[in-house]
């Protein structure tokens, strides 16, 4: 059992930044302080002025397993998330097979248990058949229920009108949406196929699946939520014009809430002429302006989540054409570092980013415990050194795809130390002992 005083630490937890000390006995926070004196069966960590954040909760990833063993796994992924300061994950559908029943979904926690260094929930996922088992899902079981509106992988796109309704207004747990209207995608494409055959630029992604895409789906998206009054969260905002449909203000009363991610902070089209594939995703990487109005959002809360959408796939997969090359980008152990840097860079304040990556997610979801730096809570924590430095290089990756599209940037802060239910994980260099993450209970 660890039993362990943290000194001296810079935290940042709801809408405060303040020194102290943290004592973890267990897998619990035992106590938060000014100064606690140290007991005698405790070791003692100073960080001498360092951050201490709750561990971040990545509301979006996709971590591969089962079905593509050769990009990542339960194991591989969470590795590189809790080496970046995240400690708990939510986890996507589109598996081979998909999360579409609840046997899929108790096979995934299954696969998770013991190999995960992180704590993990799974998203169930929609298709045009499953209405019945939507129906069944036990609230507690998963964080949410994950709908392609009009864009999939696999056997998922929802695209019949009245098995949309049926969901909307059946579904025992939260709407997560992805958002692109797959027509209009489909148009964008046989144009540019006519124009350039099979040499598309890559600068033209944001033009083929185009915010007009996004628009029409996202909209979609809110007028069912309104109309059955369902929770809806809508995810990776890639556009300055679905911004507008989001209310700005806290989390707190929202039915329909937005998330945007990291490589929407970071990357815009010009980035595409110097990386290619390597930032292809879908949604696409659209404009400057996009940017900056994302940037924006986060400050001024119409975006409630900040996430990554992590999607690995090999080196190979990405060096392909164009209309070949797989879309995403493997994200997770990056993720704090790169967000760090819009705090350095002035877009908004370090306990407005803890909202986003840390306390939000926890709030929307329902998650037990965690997400805070509160007594009795879970000890999941983040270390980080303000001017440590992070150079991206390939051989720290820690995804099994063995790349990352920061790859040659420097970001001014360092992760270097996370724990995970109050146990080291990562001490700023190496993993640290045998998988500790836990399966996370939601609060319905």
């Amino acid at each position: 059992m660890t039993n362990l005083l943290i000194q001296n630490a810079r935290m940042v937890n709801e809408g405060r930044e303040f020194t102290g000390d943290l004592r973890i006995r267990g897998q619990r926070i035992a106590a938060i302080a000014p100064h606690l004196f140290t007991r005698a069966d405790e070791k003692v960590l100073d960080l001498k002025g360092r951050w201490l954040f709750p561990g971040v909760i990545d509301a979006q990833v996709h971590f591969r397993e089962p079905g593509f063993p050769h990009k990542g796994d339960l194991s591989s992924e969470p590795a590189a998330a809790v080496a970046g300061g995240v400690t708990s994950y939510l986890e996507m559908p589109n598996t081979k097979p998909p999360v579409l029943d609840n046997d899929a979904l108790e096979d995934k926690y299954h696969r998770a248990t013991g190999r995960s260094r992180a704590n993990f929930g799974f998203y169930f996922g929609t298709s045009n058949d499953n209405l019945e088992a939507i129906k069944r899902i036990d609230p507690k079981s998963t964080p949410g229920l994950k709908i392609f509106m009009g864009a999939s992988t696999g056997n998922m796109l929802v695209d019949d009108p009245a098995i949309l309704n049926a969901i909307f207004s059946h579904t025992p747990v939260p709407i997560i949406t992805h958002c692109e209207d797959t027509p209009m995608i489909d148009a964008e494409m046989a144009k540019a196929r006519a124009i350039y055959g099979d040499h598309i630029p890559i600068d033209l992604h944001g033009e083929i699946r185009s915010r007009e895409a996004c628009i029409k789906s996202t909209r979609l998206a809110i007028s069912l939520a309104k109309k059955h009054s369902t929770p809806l969260h809508v995810l990776h905002i890639s556009t300055a014009e679905e911004l507008e449909l989001f209310a700005p203000g806290p989390l707190s009363g929202k039915q329909i809430t937005a998330e945007t991610c990291v490589h929407f902070l970071h990357f815009a089209r010009n980035d595409y002429f110097r990386l290619g594939n390597f930032i292809k995703c879908n949604p696409a990487i659209k404009e400057a302006s996009d940017r900056a109005a994302i940037l924006r959002a986060i400050a001024e809360d119409r975006i409630d989540v900040l996430a990554t959408d992590h999607a690995p796939h090999t080196f190979a997969e990405k060096q392909q054409p164009y209309d070949k090359a797989a879309s995403g980008l493997p994200l997770v152990q990056d993720f704090l570092v790169v967000a760090l840097q819009k705090v350095r860079d002035g877009h908004f304040s370090l306990p407005h980013l803890i909202q986003k990556i840390c306390h939000n997610p926890a709030l929307r979801f329902g998650i037990q415990e965690r997400g805070f730096l509160r007594e009795g809570f879970f000890a999941d924590l983040a270390i980080v050194e303000p001017n440590g430095g992070t150079n991206v290089t390939r051989d720290r990756v820690l995804s099994k795809c063995g790349w990352s599209p920061f790859e040659g940037e420097h970001f001014n802060a360092k992760v270097s130390a996370t724990f995970v239910n109050g146990e080291l994980a990562y001490d700023g260099a190496n993993l640290v002992g045998t998988p500790q993450g836990q399966r996370l209970r939601f609060s319905r």
